[in-house]
C-alpha cells in the first residue's frame, strides 16, 4: 500500500530539511500552510532561535482578498521585518508543500520585499 498524504508530506519535509539549514549569515525561511492561514519564520538553526515570524493572523497585517493575496502580503511583511533585523539572504524551506499557489505567492512577496534566496 502507498503512503498516505500526510506521510508523503512528512517524507518530503525531512528531505528538504537535510539540504536547507539555517545559519547566522543565511537563516532559513520556513513556511507552514494550513487550510485557512499561512505562517512564515526566519530561523537560525545553529542557535535554535526564531529571528522573525509573521503570519496571516497578525493584527498589524493589513491584507484582504484571496488567500493567495494574503500570502503575498505575508511574504512582503516577513521581508520587511527581516531587513530591519539585518537579514538579506535566506534559504527557502517550503515545508513539504509544493512550490505552487500560496507558497509560491509568499516566496514572490518576500522577493519583492527585498529578500534574496
Amino acid at each position: 500500500m502507498g503512503l498516505s498524504k500526510t506521510d508523503r508530506k512528512l517524507r518530503i519535509r525531512r528531505r528538504i530539511r537535510k539540504v536547507s539549514f539555517g545559519t547566522e549569515s543565511r537563516p532559513r525561511l520556513s513556511v507552514f500552510r494550513s487550510n485557512k492561514e499561512i505562517y512564515a519564520q526566519v530561523i537560525d538553526d545553529n542557535a535554535g532561535k526564531t529571528l522573525v515570524a509573521v503570519s496571516s493572523r497578525d493584527k498589524g497585517l493589513e491584507a484582504t482578498g484571496t488567500k493567495t493575496e494574503i500570502a503575498n502580503a505575508v511574504g512582503k511583511a516577513v521581508a520587511e521585518k527581516a531587513l530591519k533585523a539585518g537579514i538579506e539572504t535566506v534559504a527557502f524551506d517550503r515545508g513539504g508543500n509544493l512550490y505552487h499557489g500560496r507558497v509560491k505567492a509568499l516566496a514572490e512577496g518576500a522577493r519583492e520585499g527585498g529578500l534574496k534566496f
